[in-house]
């Protein structure tokens, strides 16, 4: 062997190689997880705006029946290609005329006692006593 050559011994390369077969696992395990956090806040703010649609649409129905819906309803909506189920349950408050509104929205009809997002509004009741919209036209 020549004189100032130097290169790794079997011994460190062995102990190099066990190093990344310990880091590469867990590095794995830290993407991936990563990964399924994304694609879990991507759930969660679609659901959010599946519950922000319902409550605006309630809002609508409302004003042009004059009155709140009371009680339960459910359905399902579509947004970004998936199917998301609602339920909604509007109960009045101890307040007169003031309405709890709770809009759950899961993935699955199944998921019904874990919703992905739970949206919770109080509305008035006494729509009659509502201000007009005013009119664009004048």
């Amino acid at each position: 062997m020549r004189a100032g050559v130097r290169g790794f011994t079997l011994v460190e390369v062995m102990v190099a190689l066990a190093i990344v077969a310990l880091a590469l696992p867990a590095l794995l395990v830290a993407l991936s997880r990563q990964v399924d956090a994304t694609g879990y806040l991507r759930d969660k703010s679609l659901a959010q705006m599946v519950a922000a649609n319902k409550l605006a649409e309630l809002r609508i129905l409302s004003r042009a029946r004059e009155s709140l819906l009371e009680g339960n309803d459910s359905g399902v909506s579509e947004m970004a290609g998936r199917e998301w189920y609602w339920w909604l349950d509007s109960q009045p408050t101890e307040v007169p005329a003031f309405y709890r509104v709770e809009i759950d929205v899961a993935l699955g009809e199944e998921e019904r006692g874990t919703p992905v997002f739970s949206l919770v509004a109080f509305l008035n009741g006494d729509l009659q006593s509502l201000p007009e919209v005013p009119n664009e036209e004048g």
